[in-house]
């Protein structure tokens, strides 16, 4: 069993997402300890990109500001590895990025991405821009360093779902609304019915991600899945306090941790 799975073994898991480097990586190093310490079952990475296709103007801007910081692949890639060997981050760490960035790093592309991010510590990849159909061009070289790479599922999945549920690893992330990442009022999709699809086929977790901030909305998608994923709400938070934002981003995540600690 992977370290991604077994973090779904003690109950429904709470996945905060984290840009890294925003506004510095300082701040994102102690926005990562306060997350762990706040309850997190695993944490979210995203390497800075220049076009984050799938997300929305919080993150969007978060990209922005790290990549006019100076964050680079390896900065995060060196980053992770402190993360692991000094600052004791122990939780499953998971990069969401985009395929260029995992292509066209360096002058091995994407086994020598794999191979340092596996040396560093990462558990988990998320390509945000990669249909399952074209997947197989990264699956052989995660699964041999060792990296689950972590399908998406969203509402117009339909008859895809069997495919995508059946050849899943870590998690399956089920995306709740059409649309780029950002807070959402309400998540009007039926998450239930998609979850219970993929149940059918598959005993892979599920957590449901974009739109939810809300205690309440955490426990409604996790009543019907296994987690939640929240990234927009904390970037946010992290937007409102600048350097100072890891006590909020740690108090946040122990509240939303706590609101579906019992289910």
């Amino acid at each position: 069993m992977s370290r991604i799975r077994e973090a779904f073994t003690h109950g429904k898991a709470f996945i905060p997402f984290i840009t890294a480097g925003y506004p510095d990586l300082q701040t994102t190093r102690e926005v990562v300890r306060a997350a762990q310490e706040g309850g997190a079952d695993l944490i979210e990475l995203g390497i800075p990109f220049s076009d984050p296709t799938a997300e929305g103007p919080v993150i969007q801007t978060a990209n922005v500001i790290a990549l006019q910081g100076g964050i680079t692949t390896d900065k995060v890639l060196d980053f992770v590895k402190d993360l692991r060997e000094k600052q004791g981050i122990t939780v499953p760490l998971v990069f969401m990025t985009y395929a260029n960035v995992v292509y066209s790093y360096g002058k091995g592309g994407a086994e020598a991405f794999l191979s340092r991010a596996r040396d560093a510590g990462i558990d988990g990849l998320i390509l945000a821009d990669v249909p399952f159909e074209e997947k197989e061009e990264f699956d052989p070289l995660c699964r041999e360093a060792g990296i689950d790479l972590i399908s998406m599922i969203a509402p117009t999945s339909e008859e895809r779902i069997r495919m995508i549920a059946e050849s899943s690893t870590g998690f399956l992330y089920v995306v709740s609304s059409l649309g780029v990442t950002g807070v959402r009022s309400e998540i009007r999709t039926d998450i239930g019915t998609i979850t219970e699809k993929i149940r059918s086929f598959t005993d892979t977790p599920c957590a449901v991600g974009f739109g939810i901030s809300t205690p309440e909305m955490a426990r409604k998608m996790a009543e019907v899945s296994d987690g939640a994923i929240v990234g927009s709400a904390i970037i946010k938070l992290i937007a409102e306090s600048g350097k100072d934002a890891a006590p909020r981003v740690g108090a946040y995540v122990k509240a939303m941790k706590d609101a579906i600690r019992d289910l």
